[in-house]
């Protein structure tokens, strides 16, 4: 068998952090570095900051190349950003060391609708360089465009698809809930929503264009709107309290048009505490076709601990996919992978045909 996968974990916050305690967790895995930009962290050993009570021995640094340059990884996990302007670097420096990338940042699901060129240039690194790119994570890269394309493979023929996440913010940082517009007045939100403070669901374009590149559509149009989500009763979470009359969320809706009609609708409503007014978290997913199809799931699939296990899960996959940039519908479906992570690296051709 194989040396162990080496890994290096790039973000040691609250994703990072949490990708790493998975893959701490992992028989044939073997963190081999981490690295935080933020400086803050710089020294503090990985095991320490999953909340372990021993030391492992890795310590996070601060500077990328410095990293790369003593823990040689066969792949990094990136947890630092969510746009793909933020992390093309990163992604690019990984690749001329010679590891594969699994990046949770949202645009980095589908990065072709949201820069061509950079696209194209991470495809032609990773493929010069024999290694994957892939960007996964709950939403997107699983509940609005992976699990939606999975179900369409029963139908003969799709019409429309409509698709909705409900979840609770409580459990996300301060960055997650400025983006969402949580504590202020409704006016102000939509002064942010106006001056781009205020952005919602980063990935409804990612999961759009994968589910209609999957299908054979071609998008013409994307329609979004975004309206707050205002508390009526106090809404108390770890981080934030919400006051009645201020905004506890975001109303996030994405429509997609096809062939003058509309054709894939996406909303995504996310606040804290919903749970304090009766308001149920879940996933639905409706395709209207040959057959029509309805599935539903209360609560939602957890955001932060469903990406560190789908990020995880996928790296054997990574590893034996053929290089370049791709997306979660060009690779096997995730699953939970128990035993040792090597046994279930295969390359692409003995998967085909073993």
């Amino acid at each position: 068998m194989r040396d162990l996968i080496r890994v290096l974990v790039l973000g040691a916050g609250r994703m990072g952090s949490g990708v790493a305690r998975v893959l701490l967790d992992k028989e044939g895995l073997e963190i081999v570095g981490a690295c935080d930009p933020r400086g803050d962290l710089s020294g503090s050993d990985i095991g320490r900051i999953c909340g372990l009570d021993e030391d492992t021995g890795i310590t996070v640094e601060s500077d990328l190349a410095t990293a790369l340059s003593h823990s040689r990884p066969d792949i990094a996990i990136q947890a630092t950003g969510s746009t793909l302007t933020s992390v093309a670097a990163d992604i690019e420096l990984l690749l001329e060391h010679g590891a594969s990338v699994i990046s949770i940042a949202e645009e980095m699901a589908f990065p072709w609708c949201q820069s061509e060129a950079t696209a194209r240039r991470l495809h032609e690194l990773a493929v010069r360089q024999e290694a994957v790119v892939l960007g996964t994570g709950i939403n997107p890269g699983f509940v609005l465009d992976l699990l939606i394309i999975a179900l369409t493979g029963v139908c003969a023929q799709v019409t429309s698809i409509a698709a909705s996440r409900s979840n609770d913010l409580s459990p996300y940082g301060p960055t997650v809930m400025e983006a969402q517009g949580v504590g202020l007045t409704p006016n102000e939100f939509q002064r942010g929503v106006q001056a781009g403070t205020i952005i919602g669901h980063v990935g409804f374009d990612q999961s759009l264009h994968m589910i209609a590149a999957s299908l054979g559509w071609r998008i013409e149009r994307v329609e979004q709107t975004l309206d707050p989500i205002v508390a009526r009763i106090p809404r108390e979470a770890p981080l934030v309290r919400v006051e009645p009359g201020q905004v506890a969320g975001c109303l996030h809706r994405a429509i997609a048009h096809v062939d003058g009609r509309p054709a894939i609708a996406l909303t995504h409503p996310q606040q804290v505490c919903p749970d304090a007014e009766g308001i149920p978290t879940s996933d639905r997913i409706e395709i209207r076709g040959r057959p029509d199809i309805c599935l539903e799931g209360t609560p939602e699939i957890p955001g932060g601990e469903g990406t560190a296990a789908i990020v995880v899960n996928m790296i054997p996959r990574v590893l034996g996919a053929t290089p370049g940039l791709r997306t979660m519908a060009d690779l096997p479906v995730p699953a939970a992978l128990h035993g040792d992570m090597r046994s279930f690296v295969q390359p692409t051709a003995e998967r085909r045909h073993g």
